[in-house]
């Protein structure tokens, strides 16, 4: 079943407010930040919520896991649960995309199935985690992108086959910002008999989200970029109907069905979907991820999307109007919050433009431009003239 929340809505008209919103972050009263895609902006409330575990840790000692510290896991799940549709059963917490990956992978034997279908559009850790399996059988199949800013969806029905284990792909590529057809996707892999995975890191938190809709297997994001909770936390989404035909094996005592029971003689699975999990977990880490994500239920990931989309077809706008070339879609509807740029010395872009006071990030060949709800389209303007600038200076 799915949580049921109840967040006040930002204001009493049915308008958002971005001009309030963006005062929680401070950031903002001394630079320009332009880049949620790499990390979120830290929020005073994130901030509030980091401070009241440090007290609980000061007050209370160990004594707090005994309420509030395993209160708050429970309020992250629902949270991650609500953001993407799921039921709070469905949800696995991890320390990183890393370790929840690590525990979806252990999962399969690969004897009768051994393939991976991926692209060469992924995050590196996506392709890590089966590329180094092949000791254990595992067989990747890479496709490549004809234009280094998607993946037909041909090429993955050309690919999968009946040995294919799992189709891997990403909501959003991190390079490109495009946006990928998860519903799709996973219909091409559950053809062949496949699982799908997507990787959701750059999607969930400004893009709607139905993980039981678009019918997908596994999906895993975390609090880094989108859902403002900085780094320490991620989650994975297990489909309910398969949580209990898979026994992973790479796992920790919080996977136990009782895990305070401290049997080392026998383990017995968690009959949910934290039969995946690892370790303790980073308490401080849950505060920041739980208080982020009430900002982004808050304010509501549809109203997001709509003013992620304004903003990004006012950069774009504003990018070609300047002469500059921005890597993007024929639909800004195709694309998500970032905006990439080719540039010569993309690192020596980023280092010019944070002496002004504007924090963008890159990528080989690319800066990438990443406005988020709490961004102005002046600030648009404000980063795009720098960029001109540095042209003019050969900085580019």
């Amino acid at each position: 079943m799915r949580p049921a929340l109840n967040l006040d809505p930002a204001n009493g008209s049915g308008r958002t407010d971005w001009h309030r919103y963006r005062t929680e972050f401070p950031i903002f009263r001394t630079a320009t930040y332009f880049n949620t895609c790499s990390l979120g902006a830290l929020s005073t409330r994130v901030a509030a919520a980091m401070a009241a575990f440090t007290r609980l840790w000061d007050e209370s000692g160990a004594a707090a896991w005994y309420g509030p510290w395993w209160d708050e896991l429970r309020l992250l799940r629902e949270r991650c649960a609500a953001v993407i549709g799921a039921g709070v059963d469905e949800v696995a917490l991890f320390p990183s995309i890393t370790a929840a990956l690590t525990a979806v992978s252990s999962a399969f034997a690969y004897r009768e199935r051994p393939r991976v279908v991926l692209s060469d559009l992924e995050f590196p850790t996506t392709v890590y985690q089966w590329s180094t399996k092949s000791s254990l059988g595992v067989e990747v199949t890479m496709l490549t992108s004809p234009d280094r800013m998607t993946v037909p969806l041909a090429s993955y029905e050309r690919a999968v086959d009946g040995r294919t284990q799992l189709v891997v792909g990403s909501h959003v590529y991190f390079t490109s910002g495009m946006i990928q057809d998860i519903a799709a996707l996973a219909h091409v892999a559950h053809a062949r008999g496949a699982y799908c995975l997507i990787d959701a890191y750059q999607s969930i938190g400004q893009l709607p989200t139905d993980v039981h809709t678009a019918g997908v297997d596994f999906l895993v994001a975390g609090g880094l970029k989108w859902l403002l909770g900085g780094p320490g936390t991620a989650f994975l989404y297990v489909r309910r109907d398969l949580i209990d035909r898979l026994h992973p094996h790479d796992v920790g005592w919080f996977a136990h069905a009782d895990q305070f029971g401290f049997d080392v003689r026998r383990f017995t699975y968690a009959a949910d979907a934290r039969r995946f999990e690892g370790g303790t977990p980073s308490v401080a880490a849950t505060y920041a991820a739980r208080a982020g994500l009430e900002v982004v239920l808050e304010v509501g990931v549809d109203a997001l999307r709509e003013r992620q989309v304004a903003l990004v077809a006012a950069l774009v706008e504003g990018a070609r109007r300047r002469g500059l070339d921005p890597r993007v879609p024929g639909r800004i509807e195709d694309l998500a919050g970032i905006v990439t740029i080719p540039r010569r010395e993309p690192q020596a872009v980023v280092k010019a433009l944070a002496a002004r006071g504007i924090i963008i990030d890159s990528r080989p060949g690319l800066i990438r431009l990443s406005p988020y709800f709490y961004n102005l389209p002046e600030d648009g303007d404000r980063v795009l003239d720098a960029i001109v600038d540095l042209d003019r200076a050969g900085i580019r």
